[in-house]
């Protein structure tokens, strides 16, 4: 891990523009100040004894994985808004996962640091954020009445290396793609009124929240890949893909289509063949993989994974 703590730096090959990371402690301060200003508890702000609406979708539609396809245009109403609960509750299970995982690398990564300066006392509060985002994605879609969808069991087990282990800019890089591809699709649940009134409000709850963890992750992304070796690097971006590609591709697991009624091997196939919806990867990648690019810990080899996950 870097040991660049305080001052500006920038990251990436020499002589190219970068983005730049400001004074950690300044950053921490301000973001410290933003969560006294705007936090909320998710078992008060959400209203859970609320009627839920039969004919209401649990997500935007057109974030579903089979928005676009024929198989969608043959689906009954009710079975849309069945598969997108389901979708929904799926792509918030995928949410905990890396939640925990990430409570995980952070505890590790301050666990040497003064706990009174600001830059701890922010990753705790982070901590504290996902510990309530998590609870608040589990009661959803238990409220919804879906099973807890999780990644496989083998992605789990696998996963336990990366958090026992990763640092630096790998683990607040692949916080990145984790967290910004979930901004982007609450984003539009938020304000879509098709949408389930709880769906609605558990979106703006993390939206507004997790801009604060999207910016501590960019910066310390930034500090901690600024004087890396090049071997140290092509071996971020290879791991980094590795993380992205399963990642957005546990989002939907194939048990929400049985959910649904539909022949699971047959929705397979036609979100493999989905443009629609790779599209929308794509679309809610952008940010993560613009900004990563900019930070040069994309290419090489794990642009093939990327790309196999329609991440680019």
């Amino acid at each position: 891990m870097s040991t660049v703590h305080d001052h500006e730096v920038s990251s990436g090959r020499p002589g190219s523009r970068r983005p730049r990371a400001g004074d950690r402690q300044e950053t921490a301060s301000r973001l410290l100040a933003s969560a006294a200003r705007k936090s909320y508890d998710p078992l008060v702000e959400v209203d859970w004894a609320a009627p839920v609406p039969e004919d209401l979708y649990g997500m935007t539609p057109e974030w579903c994985s089979l928005y676009g396809t024929d198989l969608w245009e043959t689906m009954t109403q009710q079975q849309r808004v069945t598969l997108t609960r389901h979708e929904a509750a799926s792509v918030a299970g995928t949410g905990i996962w890396f939640e925990m995982i990430l409570m995980q690398m952070l505890l590790r990564d301050i666990y040497l640091h003064d706990p009174a300066t600001p830059h701890v006392q922010f990753a705790l509060t982070e901590i504290a954020d996902e510990c309530r985002h998590s609870t608040m994605f589990a009661r959803s879609a238990q409220r919804f009445g879906v099973p807890s969808y999780q990644p496989k069991n083998w992605i789990r087990q696998s996963a336990r290396l990366f958090k026992a282990t990763a640092s630096g800019s790998l683990a607040y890089g692949g916080t990145l793609f984790a967290e910004e591809i979930l901004d982007m699709m609450q984003r539009d649940f938020m304000k879509d009124e098709r949408v389930q009134p709880i769906t609605r409000t558990v979106s703006r709850i993390h939206v507004l929240e997790e801009a604060r963890h999207i910016k501590f992750a960019r910066e310390e992304t930034l500090r901690r890949s600024a004087h890396i070796s090049r071997y140290t690097r092509a071996r971020i971006r290879l791991l980094l893909g590795i993380t992205a590609y399963f990642v957005v591709t546990s989002l939907v697991n194939p048990k929400v289509y049985v959910a649904a009624g539909l022949d699971p091997r047959q929705a397979r196939a036609a979100v493999k063949a989905n443009r629609h919806y790779h599209d929308k990867i794509r679309e809610g990648s952008a940010k993560t993989v613009e900004f990563l690019s900019a930070a040069g810990l994309v290419g090489g080899p794990s642009t093939l994974l990327l790309r196999r996950a329609h991440i680019i």
